[in-house]
């Protein structure tokens, strides 16, 4: 696999820092991505034009993060039948839960499925399971993860008994 299935956007750079994290995860679940900037407000056009054209160039999932109101996720989802996953991001006087709300409370028809405020890791976990219905490799990984967090939590309960 190296035609990336996962397409990470958004809204400015200064949502990297989080964002990252779920190319993080992707890189850690060999999952191939691509990641770039589009403003569904300062860049409509752009950002229609990836959610448009995203199938066809092979991508699968879409994770769309963007802080405030700004509903760079929605927006994606209006524009392709392809999953879209957003990261609502913690900034602007609200903390995020404007974020939150406008990434959430979608129309019916157009949805999209919602991580917690800064939740870029489990945005890409759960582009993992998604991509893992088609590619086995991807669903072994991640059971493979999710063993050794059981492996890591049973040590550390056993260590906290000696205590």
């Amino acid at each position: 696999m190296h035609k990336p299935l996962v397409l990470i956007l958004m809204g400015s750079d200064s949502d990297l820092p989080i964002m990252e994290k779920a190319a993080d995860v992707l890189n850690e679940m060999g999952v191939p991505y691509e990641m770039d900037i589009s403003s569904a407000h300062r860049l409509p056009e752009r950002t229609a034009e990836y959610a448009k054209n995203a199938r066809g160039r092979g991508i699968e999932v879409i994770i769309a993060g963007a802080g405030m109101a700004a509903h760079l996720a929605g927006v994606i989802a209006s524009h392709t039948t392809l999953p879209v996953i957003g990261v609502p991001l913690k900034s602007g006087a609200l903390n995020g839960i404007d974020a939150l709300y406008s990434t959430v409370q979608m129309p019916p028809g157009i949805p999209v499925a919602t991580v917690a405020i800064d939740g870029a890791k489990n945005a890409a976990y759960l582009a993992c399971s998604i991509l893992s219905i088609k590619y086995p490799e991807i669903a072994e990984r991640l059971e493979s993860f999710r063993e050794k967090t059981r492996k890591s939590l049973l040590e550390k309960s056993k260590e906290l008994k000696k205590l």
